[in-house]
């Protein structure tokens, strides 16, 4: 794909380390996602996606984190969140920006610790998983608003990668209706 060349140029030197993916929705970033995935020494391993913006804020944690049986009144059982689960993988969070402020700072903790501690559970579990975060929302102007933490910007913009709209890779659509 022509007018992506720069971007997978980047793709081997984000294949170990957490990258921040933006552009407008329908721009592929979820294709870039997985191609950083697949082209890594992680590609034997779990590749798994959320759309952070689907999901509450305790559904969000629960989801990300897990819990241990009790924590809450619906928790019958103890549930491995999707950190636990990509273990040696990739994790990609789609529409990172949707994350409520409490959860980016326990999302910021295990980028900076690489350890997880369930809902009601006391014991951290360390865990090895590659973070990639996209969003189609200009997000530095977030960080000014305050409504994204400005250290969680910084530890996920490690590398980052735009993606320009289809409307400006006309010469991109026969390749990707060849690969949808």
């Amino acid at each position: 794909i022509r007018e992506l060349q720069s971007v997978v140029d980047l793709l081997a030197k984000a294949a170990q380390t957490t990258v921040l993916i933006q552009g407008e929705s329908g721009s592929g970033k979820e294709l870039v996602a997985r191609a950083i995935h697949h082209r890594s020494p992680r590609a034997e391993h779990p590749f798994l996606d959320i759309n952070c913006a689907g999901l509450s804020e305790h559904l969000m944690e629960s989801e990300l984190f897990g819990h241990e049986r009790g924590a809450f009144t619906d928790a019958k059982a103890l549930k491995r969140g999707l950190l636990e689960i990509a273990d040696g993988g990739t994790l990609f969070l789609d529409e990172i920006c949707e994350i409520p402020l409490g959860t980016q700072s326990k999302l910021l903790r295990f980028l900076e610790e690489h350890e997880i501690i369930r809902i009601g559970g006391t014991e951290p579990k360390g865990i090895d998983v590659r973070v990639i975060a996209a969003t189609n929302k200009n997000i530095e102007e977030m960080v000014i608003a305050k409504n994204f933490r400005k250290d969680l910007y910084y530890r996920l913009n490690v590398v980052p990668i735009h993606i320009p709209p289809l409307r400006e890779r006309r010469d991109d659509i026969p390749e990707l209706c060849n690969y949808l």
